[in-house]
């Protein structure tokens, strides 16, 4: 055996190992929550419970009314998504295949949103939704996230990476710009889609910001905000906040799993030019 094929073969097990400890630190949280959440109640965190019972999580889905909070999340999750993915395709279209002036600009300017925290835009957005009468509305929790940079990005650079080609043709059979992008643009971009998707929908599940800041009536309670609410309520029981904790969290990483495939490809291959 070659000494250059032993130095890759060590440095394959090497990474492996790097690999493993990295999942081991990252599942690790989420198999206490897990475990702890099918113990019985205490008041100190049990790692190994000597019991498991299904009651944790009846007494915690009644107790924060997560049937509304749920129903809540998945409206403003599936709004907010359907807008970017609209939104993104259009503009990332736009950007990747039209030329007007001052398109670089505008690009620069969309990058630019990126790297503003949406903490420091409350407050202009605060008065704005104040005067549209939309404070403590559905539309306070969807339009303030309604467009997002990242996505457009996303789009235009995967847009990119389909040949040419493919659109003149479909122009030469007669197609217009909006028929290319729904009919042979989307299709194609599934990848980056499904990655838009997941980002927007996660991220929309998992927000607790905006609940907090533009509602306070208790019939527009998300997720996040029973969660928080739960959480005060019940410091001294470990069982039922893990079990609380697993109920908010079982369905993104459902989710996730579904659209994993795509999305990997989706990243792999965004911005790589054929």
């Amino acid at each position: 055996m070659s000494k250059q094929s032993w130095n890759f073969k060590y440095t394959d097990f090497f990474s492996l190992g790097v690999l493993i400890l990295g999942a081991f630190i990252v599942v690790l949280p989420c198999v206490v929550v897990f475990v702890t959440s099918f113990a019985p109640r205490s008041a100190s965190l049990e790692i190994l419970p000597n019991k498991l019972s299904l009651a944790n999580y009846h007494d915690a889905w009644q107790r924060g009314n997560f049937l509304l909070a749920f129903a809540n999340s998945t409206l403003v999750a599936v709004a907010v998504t359907a807008f970017q993915i609209v939104t993104s395709a259009l503009a990332g279209y736009a950007l990747a295949r039209l030329k007007f002036r001052g398109k670089q600009a505008l690009l620069l300017i969309i990058l630019a949103t990126l790297v503003i925290p949406f903490q420091l835009l409350v407050i202009p957005i605060f008065l704005v939704l104040k005067w549209g009468h939309l404070i403590n509305t559905y539309g306070a929790l969807i339009l303030p996230t309604a467009v997002n940079g990242f996505g457009i990005f996303l789009l235009r650079q995967y847009f990119q990476t389909i040949p040419v080609e493919l659109e003149e043709a479909a122009a030469i059979d007669g197609a217009n710009r909006l028929q290319i992008l729904w009919r042979v643009m989307l299709p194609l971009a599934r990848p980056a889609l499904v990655t838009l998707f997941l980002f927007a929908f996660i991220g929309e599940w998992n927000d607790l910001f905006k609940p907090l800041v533009f509602t306070t009536r208790p019939e527009l309670k998300t997720v996040q905000l029973a969660l928080a609410e739960f959480q005060e309520q019940f410091t001294n029981n470990w069982s039922l906040m893990m079990a609380a904790v697993a109920i908010a969290t079982v369905p993104v990483m459902v989710l996730f799993l579904i659209g994993q495939r795509q999305f990997i490809q989706g990243i792999a291959t965004t911005g790589i030019k054929n």
